[in-house]
């Protein structure tokens, strides 16, 4: 297991059955029986803005919930320049790569103040022999991460400033009200959508001016789309 980082607090072990997200996570298939095999205990975990969670390469202490928050995906490219990937929001499973080859693809660094919980790999690995529905939902969670991924380079990554900026946006839309987009710093959206942060400011404001969207906060972080039709990139 990694030690506690110095930015996180720990809050004891988790209450799966209750878990208010249980049904967008690993856990959502399991029942009595399953829960009555699990011995080791799985922790709730906090860290702060900038905190890094994993490093690349790492070898994996478990799988990570993602509680509330998010986190980026970093890569390091043969050049040595660092390109984020994915954003990892609520819900989703960080590390499914170690139940592979043991050691995690990306850096994982929180964007935003998180909660986590990390489950211990010796459960996942005892689970998923003893639970044909834990199995199934690791396989489902796998082919989501793998789908997203791909996705992330194959929208963001293509046409004019204008239609990268659109497309990020449209994938930050809260899964909960659509209306709603949580951004986080433009350079790192620069960084994922492969523009200056420049650019990606001059992008934003003008949807701003447009009435495409509105903010709702003074740091440029949280907006509500009021003009879906603006965000067309035909």
């Amino acid at each position: 297991m990694i030690p506690i980082k110095t930015a996180s607090a720990w809050r004891g072990t988790s209450d799966c059955r209750n878990c208010a997200i249980r049904e967008m996570v690993l856990f959502a298939d399991l029942d009595e029986s399953d829960f009555s095999k699990i011995h080791a205990p799985i922790d709730d975990l906090e860290y702060a803005l900038d905190s890094v969670l994993l490093q690349e390469g790492d070898r994996a202490p478990g799988l990570f919930t993602v509680r509330s928050g998010m986190f980026k995906l970093v890569r390091t490219t043969s050049d040595g320049r660092e390109r984020i990937v994915r954003v990892m929001r609520q819900g989703d499973v960080i590390g499914l790569e170690a139940l592979v080859h043991g050691k995690i693809d990306t850096s994982v660094v929180a964007l935003t103040a998180v909660s986590v919980c990390r489950i211990p790999l010796e459960i996942i690995q005892s689970l998923a022999v003893q639970s044909p529905r834990l199995h199934q939902s690791l396989m489902r969670k796998w082919s989501h991460n793998q789908k997203e991924a791909e996705d992330w380079l194959a929208d963001l990554n293509y046409g004019t400033a204008r239609q990268r900026v659109v497309n990020f946006i449209l994938k930050m839309r809260s899964p909960t009200d659509m209306q709603l987009v949580t951004l986080f710093s433009r350079e790192d959206i620069g960084a994922m959508v492969d523009l200056k942060m420049e650019t990606v400011s001059r992008e934003v404001s003008q949807l701003v001016r447009n009435k495409v969207l509105e903010p709702l906060d003074k740091q440029g972080r949280t907006y509500r789309i009021i003009n879906l039709a603006g965000l067309s990139t035909d």
